[in-house]
């Protein structure tokens, strides 16, 4: 490997991917009250907590310090490529580009590039596999950093959420409003756009028809599709998005799968009973 890859904690990756793959994690902050706990907080635990707490936990990105200490900490022989959650929803990628700077101004000889996922989750996480496969195959720090860019513009992420409790919480939506929707058994259907930002594509009545527009939504694209990589991440729901993985990958076969539980960061505002899927087209790649 020619390159140190490294990303957030906000990537869902499991440290058997990490450790698989040879990726760095730099860890986001959950704080119930006072007590305060990293993203790698064990799942089970962090979502018994929260269906506990009347209000929600607070997230906080990693200081530019805890991404300097990681530069510092790898060897300099190799060039650092970073993977960020989109600055829509967080402050992460600005501080790794402080520390970035930082790391410039002591003079280390290798060079270190931040990248904007433009995304969150798996869809981060699966870009962190990407690079990390294209820095073993021995690529230059460019090499790995322009595919990348061009990998984040591809990204299609698509989840939605069974619960908009947390969504009520956050002061996203008034509790009445919420309480309508839940009962009428509303789903959002939910994507991340081009920007990095979370927008609603459609509400739908029941947890299934939610889950079929999810396969729909790949279908559309399939013929585009790079068919190489798919993800799948839940919160606190493995059977349900266990099942929701057969049937797509029954319809639409991928050749390779990551499958993970949603951690404390992205939790926060999922809530449990998520269910994500995310992947690259390759339609930007025949326009370059």
């Amino acid at each position: 490997m020619t390159i140190h890859i490294i990303t957030d904690g906000s990537s869902d990756l499991t440290s058997e991917i990490t450790q698989q793959f040879g990726i760095n994690v730099v860890p986001l902050h959950v704080r119930f009250g006072d007590e305060l706990h990293t993203s790698e907080m064990d799942g089970a635990e962090f979502y018994k907590r929260m269906r506990e707490e009347e209000e929600l936990p607070k997230t906080a990105s990693p200081s530019p310090g805890a991404f300097l200490e990681l530069y510092k900490s790898l060897s300099a022989d190799r060039d650092i490529l970073v993977l960020c959650i989109t600055p829509e929803l967080s402050s992460t990628y600005n501080h790794a580009l402080m520390a970035k700077e930082m790391y410039e101004e002591e003079g280390h000889p290798n060079r270190v590039e931040v990248l904007d996922s433009k995304t969150t989750s798996l869809g981060l996480g699966l870009l962190a596999v990407r690079a990390a496969e294209l820095a073993q195959t021995g690529e230059t720090l460019q090499s790995v950093s322009q595919k990348m860019q061009q990998y984040a513009k591809e990204t299609r992420t698509y989840f939605t959420v069974d619960t908009l409790e947390n969504v009520i919480k956050g002061g996203r939506l008034s509790r009445l409003k919420g309480t309508v929707a839940s009962m009428l058994n509303i789903k959002l259907v939910m994507e991340a756009n081009e920007d990095g930002a979370v927008e609603v594509l459609e509400k739908v009545r029941g947890t299934q028809k939610a889950l079929r527009r999810l396969i729909d939504k790949v279908g559309e694209a399939w013929h585009s599709t790079d068919k190489d990589w798919v993800a799948f991440a839940h919160s606190n729901c493995e059977e349900r998005a266990r099942t929701f993985m057969e049937s797509l990958l029954a319809k639409y076969p991928f050749k390779r799968v990551l499958f993970v539980n949603i951690g404390p960061v992205i939790g926060t505002y999922s809530g449990e009973g998520c269910v994500l899927v995310t992947y690259q087209t390759t339609l930007e790649r025949s326009h370059t």
